[in-house]
């Protein structure tokens, strides 16, 4: 049960100030369920004295519930006879009569205290004092104990007065008519004015759908004019937008099967436009329980509904283009791919090629007037019934299209994307070209998510942007899976660091001349949980990326320094080197341009006791094109250490030879490909040439050579009667763990 909110109680308030604000809050509780003339000022004054009454029943000495049963049938003789305010009425006593006539009374008896100070030299403490509070536990059973009279007063008080009404129907019977009448006025004078006065609009018609009679309200719901809906039929406000179940269940009501419904349903008004309702309709019978009349009750939600349209349409479109954004596509998207029921659908994610060039040198108020444009280029481009473009954030645009023939359809549509795209932008007077990226998926629905549908879309057009841009490209699983392991790779990489994922391979260099092993090149490689040995080509370009590279690098050092001075102090078995193997190093493009790279170095050759000849570091010949000299600055300080920089995968860069005067390097490594070339028999002569001479200008410049990837013992008899000095490849080992090296020490590698 609700009561009325409590009143705030102030201390400074006297007794009778409270007990009328218990009664504010009493008259507030019952009024709405008494059946009664009376105003509720007027109840509220009828109510005082059986306030008073209960207020001095609670502090009475000695306590009586007699005025609580009193007060029970004063409700009765107060027309407030339904059980509901019956319990209102108990419910505001047990809430409120302590809280705000727990005070009352005080002073009202005669004054005892010398009688109590008499009864406590005598030791009898049992009978409090007259005036004294009581406790609040006894407030609260004395309140409990009055509700049980209230309501036996009720009870009691209406069983008498159903008696008596009967008797005084059973010997009144003209006199009972008559009051009938008179009730039958009052209702209908109160109909009367809840019909003129209602805030919403009332109307009532037959069960032919005639109006036969509407309040002022309704009538300027509909335009002001009474003539424009009394005497119409409900059937000529049918509306469009009306579902099929509005007048299903209008049928129903009207022949007697249901006796209201509820639905939301639009007018036309009679200057057109149109008025948007929360409709109740009820069926009125009559005394018979025939079906009469229907009733209808308005209530007008035309500026609730424009809100609400209107806060939808911002939540679900982009504010910048107008277009949908990824929230109401997604719900699109969703809805396409839901049914499996062999239906397919066709995607088309563009990114802008370059747009954050345009960002960054024209300002954003230019790049948000070159999106507004692209938006309006590629909404022209969906043209047929199930196609919509929205723009997911930034430079980012979808397309959609559904129905049959989607292979075609959506390659149609990315052509027309791209195509919208062609012609130059102008802004401000300036022309802007424009390129974009696109990534194509198509497919049956229910087979996938729109996360996974949107995924591979998105690799997708990397994938397009990476082969140049101004193109589009159709998804494919097995690129979809390569990019998912390669962002899954990458984001491991830091965690697999941490926890010693890596490991180090060494591949000896063998003199060619007499086959000893003259040093090692270190190999690292990942031993991952899920995907096993990996090889650097799996996981450095990822590390270059994310710039991981740079730890990685120097945790490879480390460890390979470490290897070669373990290597110099002694073998198992306590075989010494011969002499100081080499240790070679790979450096990356980013290791080159580590601001630390020679600190490190030097900290890494101190820490160890390696002497700096004996450490080689691999640079690759692509990574020195063009190389200024703040590039070659840390390389030139450690080959003056005595540190060797060995140009890698030489012949492969296109590099100018002349520039080989001005690097520091003291060794060139010739890419595998000129040794594949002498696998055949005979072996190519332009490729023997090609070695030839490059070995013969490396000697010129004091340089040394060494060749990968030797295989066989011919290649290994070519490269040595060519005058290359060292060699490495699967001839003479494959990469393995570091104690191999000393077999290869103790044993000639041929």
């Amino acid at each position: 049960m609700n009561l009325p909110p409590q009143p705030a109680v102030c201390v400074a308030d006297g007794p009778e100030d409270r007990l009328r604000r218990f009664v504010t809050i009493w008259s507030r509780a019952v009024f709405p369920v008494t059946a009664t003339s009376m105003t509720r000022q007027e109840l509220e004054r009828h109510l005082l004295p059986p306030a008073r009454e209960l207020s001095k029943a609670l502090h009475a000495r000695p306590f009586d519930t007699a005025p609580a049963h009193r007060v029970g049938q004063a409700l009765v003789a107060a027309h407030c006879t339904d059980p509901e305010a019956l319990a209102r009425s108990l419910g505001v006593v047990d809430a409120y009569l302590v809280l705000y006539c727990a005070g009352a009374g005080h002073g009202d008896e005669p004054d005892t205290r010398r009688g109590d100070a008499r009864q406590r030299e005598r030791g009898e403490r049992d009978t409090p004092a007259r005036d004294t509070p009581l406790p609040a536990e006894e407030l609260r059973a004395r309140c409990s104990k009055l509700q049980h009279a209230m309501a036996a007063g009720f009870a009691q008080a209406l069983r008498e007065r159903t008696l008596v009404e009967q008797e005084s129907i059973a010997h009144s019977a003209l006199s009972a008519r008559t009051a009938a009448e008179l009730a039958l006025h009052a209702t209908e004078s109160r109909f009367r004015a809840v019909f003129d006065g209602a805030a919403i609009g009332i109307g009532i018609a037959d069960l032919q759908g005639n109006v036969l009679e509407v309040n002022e309200t309704l009538t300027r719901m509909f335009g002001g004019l009474e003539q424009h809906v009394v005497s119409r039929n409900i059937a000529e406000w049918a509306h469009p937008e009306d579902g099929p179940h509005v007048w299903r269940l209008y049928d129903e009501l009207v022949r007697g099967e249901r006796e209201h419904y509820r639905v939301e349903k639009p007018f036309h008004r009679g200057d057109g436009s149109v008025l948007w309702t929360n409709l109740t309709v009820s069926l009125l019978r009559d005394a018979d329980g025939v079906p009469q009349y229907q009733l209808a009750l308005m209530e007008d939600t035309t500026e609730r509904r424009l809100l609400n349209l209107r806060l939808r349409y911002e939540a679900t479109h982009d504010a910048l283009t107008g277009l949908p954004n990824r929230t109401l596509f997604f719900e699109r998207l969703e809805k396409t791919l839901a049914p499996a029921d062999g239906s397919r659908f066709g995607l088309c994610y563009l990114d802008l090629d370059g747009f954050k060039v345009i960002n960054d040198s024209l300002g954003h108020a230019t790049g948000d007037r070159l999106l507004v444009e692209v938006a309006d280029r590629l909404q022209s481009c969906v043209t047929a019934p199930g196609e919509m473009v929205a723009r997911l954030g930034g430079d980012e645009f979808v397309a959609l299209t559904t129905g049959p023939g989607t292979e075609r359809k959506v390659a149609e549509l990315a052509d027309r994307m791209l195509g919208a795209l062609s012609t130059p932008i102008l802004i401000d007077g300036r022309e802007l070209p424009v390129r974009g990226s696109v990534g194509v998926v198509e497919g049956a629905a229910g087979e996938r998510t729109a996360a996974e549908v949107l995924r591979s879309a998105d690799i997708t057009m990397y994938r397009a942007k990476s082969a140049g841009g101004n193109r589009f490209e159709f998804a494919d699983a097995e690129a979809d899976a390569r990019a998912i392991t390669r962002h899954g790779l990458t984001t491991a990489l830091p965690a697999a660091l941490e926890r010693g994922e890596f490991f180090i391979e060494y591949q000896p260099l063998v003199h060619l001349d007499d086959g000893s092993v003259h040093g090692a090149e270190a190999l690292v490689r990942w031993c991952h949980p899920q995907h096993g040995v990996l090889g650097p080509d799996r996981f450095i370009p990822l590390a270059e990326n994310t710039g991981l590279i740079v730890p990685l690098g120097r945790w490879v050092l480390q460890e390979a320094v470490r290897q070669a001075r373990f290597w110099q102090d002694g073998a198992p078995g306590g075989h010494r080197a011969t002499g100081p193997l080499r240790i070679n190093v790979n450096l990356s493009p980013t290791q080159l341009q580590h601001p630390g790279l020679v600190a490190e170095t030097v900290d890494v050759l101190e820490r160890s006791g390696l002497e700096p000849g004996a450490l080689c570091l691999e640079v690759t010949e692509s990574a020195l094109i063009g190389a200024d000299d703040d590039l070659l600055k840390p390389l030139r300080q450690l080959a003056e250490m005595g540190v060797d920089i060995a140009l890698d995968d030489f012949g492969t860069g296109y590099s100018n030879l002349a520039n080989l005067r001005r690097l520091p390097v003291s060794v060139l490594k010739l890419d595998r490909s000129f040794t594949q070339g002498m696998q055949q028999h005979p072996a190519d002569p332009v490729d023997l040439k090609i070695v030839e001479g490059i070995v013969h200008l490396a000697h010129s410049l004091e340089l040394a050579v060494t060749v990968e990837g030797v295989e066989t013992g011919a290649q290994a008899q070519q490269l040595r009667e060519l005058g290359c000095d060292t060699a490495q490849g699967w001839y003479y080992a494959r990469p393995g763990a570091p104690d191999r090296i000393h077999s290869l020490v103790l044993a000639d590698a041929v």
